[in-house]
């Protein structure tokens, strides 16, 4: 009963994610952060067996940054999107496969705003948008009339906003918010949570 999603916008990709923890009929917690930075440009979102996805995401985090000490710089994000797909694809050919879903979010000088769909299979593909979960039902028609090409953060967030109010107006489980990240080129930044807090007036959408 998990959502991911994330949209492409000019030259950023924001991508949110429920904090809900589940364990069968029962909601455990509201406050999951399942936001992974693994390089400075480069996040991971993922949904999946508890223990699958902070073993494997701690995983991928710590080889990556071995590569970066072993090379004095950091995967771009179309490698580090490949790096992922094949352990992924490794792990699910041994006695340990992982079940986890995943978006990688990242952006930089030379391949610009990317945003790649995993699933636990191995397969990878890059979206403009994409989701993860049953809230992709309802999301993915909103996201397909919507986006545009050279979205800016504002357009980026009321679009993720009317996907959120689909997901919340139709969905039978109850989902009550949502934490959202921005990466661009200079980095990995929060964007606040959806529905702001009472203490929050607004999501802030820019950094």
């Amino acid at each position: 009963m998990e959502f991911l999603i994330g949209i492409q916008g000019e030259d950023f990709v924001l991508t949110a994610a429920d904090r809900c923890a589940n364990h069968s009929i029962v909601r455990m917690k509201e406050d999951v952060n399942k936001h992974h930075p693994l390089a400075k440009n480069l996040l991971m979102s993922v949904t999946g067996e508890p223990g699958d996805t902070t073993n494997f995401t701690e995983y991928i985090a710590k080889n990556i940054q071995l590569y970066k000490m072993r090379n004095g710089y950091d995967l771009g994000p179309i490698s580090g999107a490949s790096f992922v797909r094949k352990n992924l694809a490794d792990f699910l050919r041994s006695r340990t496969p992982f079940f986890v879903n995943a978006l990688l979010s990242g952006c930089d000088e030379r391949d610009g705003p990317v945003l790649y769909h995993l699933d636990y299979l191995g397969a990878m593909a890059r979206a403009p948008f994409a989701s993860h979960g049953y809230g992709s039902f309802f999301s993915l028609g909103v996201l397909d009339r919507h986006w545009k090409p050279g979205m800016n953060r504002e357009e980026v967030m009321e679009l993720m906003k009317k996907c959120f109010a689909q997901v919340k107006k139709r969905f039978i489980i109850n989902l009550p918010n949502f934490q959202l990240q921005i990466v661009d080129k200079d980095g990995i930044h929060d964007a606040g949570v959806w529905p702001p807090p009472a203490d929050q007036d607004v999501v802030v959408a820019m950094e």
